[in-house]
């Protein structure tokens, strides 16, 4: 059951001893898993409310408190941007109510932010460079999940596994992922402190500055590239390039050159997640939503190609297709030739002329095989095939590479 602003507002009051609001507004938040809510207290403060809807979301914001008591005021005064600051919480049966200082700025939409001034691209680069640029120990003393670029990799196929399952998902789609989940040398990239759900209702924009980040529920250890993948999915290359351009200038460490195509997967593995999270809650009109826009992401990608997620090219259907007709039709051959003794395709002799009148003597005497035992009654060309010899000159050679 979905909360209220003035139901939240209630509840606050129970979080923090003394608040009193007097004024209260919804806030952008994820809505599948949060109720969010903006107040104005009595003394001019304001407030953010955030409200689970369900147990996982609730162990998010647990974890989220967790993530931000970590961040030691020393390292605070390091990022270029603010972070929130739990004032108090409350628990509601098995659901966890936190409530938050206010952070100056405001969310911004997507087309907002890409279409602003220049400035906006830079801060955002530069706060996602001081983000990946946070030391591990900061993860790794909280417990939190940490991954190497195969067990990434590894997760990414599991989870790909199970949206299969589904039986909701494209079949283009299903193929275009995996194959490039598959290609090993994408996913060469050095692991590093990553928000894990920055998007454009996490940041707060003031002036052409990220005065805040907000949204801390995924924090953990891993691909640089998941928090890039809201920017890629807005196809402005010009905004993404000039925050890939503050953000290389910023790191300490550069970025692997493929970062934006495992950005670009990522975007577009988000909406199989979103399906299989729909399913898992039974919700049918986030299903159909999902559902919904799998399609036209398939669509799109058949008319237009698509951005490039992988390194080598999706092998074409219909080529691979024909090689799996191909091949049983080799090992049909009643009479095949044993093993190293003849080449992987059968050259076909042309048939021979017929022989003259008086053939010309050899510079060497051999003695000729009887005709009727050595030679084709029609064409005089040599028998060496039986009758249900099967050539495969005419089958072209595809080297499919499997994803």
């Amino acid at each position: 059951m979905r909360r209220k602003p003035i139901e939240l507002a209630a509840i606050a009051t129970a979080a923090v001893p003394g608040l009193t609001p007097t004024a209260v507004s919804s806030a952008p938040d994820d809505p599948a898993d949060f109720d969010s809510a903006l107040l104005l207290d009595s003394e001019g403060k304001r407030w953010r409310v955030r409200s689970p809807r369900h147990a996982e979301a609730s162990a998010r914001l647990e974890t989220e408190f967790l993530v931000l008591r970590a961040f030691a005021p020393a390292v605070r005064a390091e990022l270029p941007f603010l972070m929130p600051t739990v004032a108090g919480s409350v628990r509601l049966g098995t659901l966890s109510t936190f409530v938050y200082s206010h952070l100056s700025g405001t969310t911004r939409s997507v087309e907002e932010l890409t279409s602003g001034p220049g400035s906006v691209a830079r801060e955002i680069g530069t706060a996602l460079a001081a983000i990946h640029d946070l030391p591990r120990s900061l993860v790794s003393n909280a417990d939190l999940p940490s991954y190497t670029p195969n067990e990434f990799r590894q997760r990414r196929l599991n989870e790909l596994d199970q949206a299969a399952t589904t039986g909701k998902i494209p079949a283009a789609l299903l193929r275009r992922w995996e194959h490039a989940m598959e290609d090993v040398s994408l996913w060469r990239f050095n692991p590093c402190v990553v928000h894990g759900d920055l998007h454009e209702d996490n940041l707060l924009v003031e002036s052409g500055r990220v005065t805040a980040v907000t949204g801390w529920t995924d924090l953990r250890i891993g691909d640089p590239a998941d928090d890039f993948a809201w920017l890629v999915a807005s196809n402005e290359q010009d905004f993404v390039d000039a925050v890939l351009k503050a953000y290389t200038s910023g790191r300490r460490d550069a970025p692997d050159q493929h970062l934006l195509r495992r950005a670009a997967l990522s975007a577009e593995f988000a909406l199989a997640q979103y399906l299989v999270k729909g399913l898992a809650a039974d919700d049918e009109a986030m299903v159909g939503e999902a559902e919904a826009m799998l399609e036209s992401l398939a669509g799109d990608i058949a008319e237009f190609g698509g951005q490039p997620i992988s390194i080598e090219p999706l092998p074409d259907p219909a080529s691979r297709n024909n090689a799996e007709v191909a091949a049983p039709a080799e090992n049909t051959s009643p009479t095949p030739a044993p093993s190293g003794s003849s080449p992987a395709v059968t050259v076909v002799p042309v048939p021979a002329e017929p022989e003259p009148a008086a053939p010309a003597q050899p510079a060497v005497h051999v003695t000729p095989i009887p005709v009727e035992e050595a030679h084709d009654a029609e064409d005089g060309a040599p028998t060496t095939k039986g009758p249900d010899d099967t050539s495969t000159a005419a089958i072209s050679v595809i080297n499919v590479k499997q994803g």
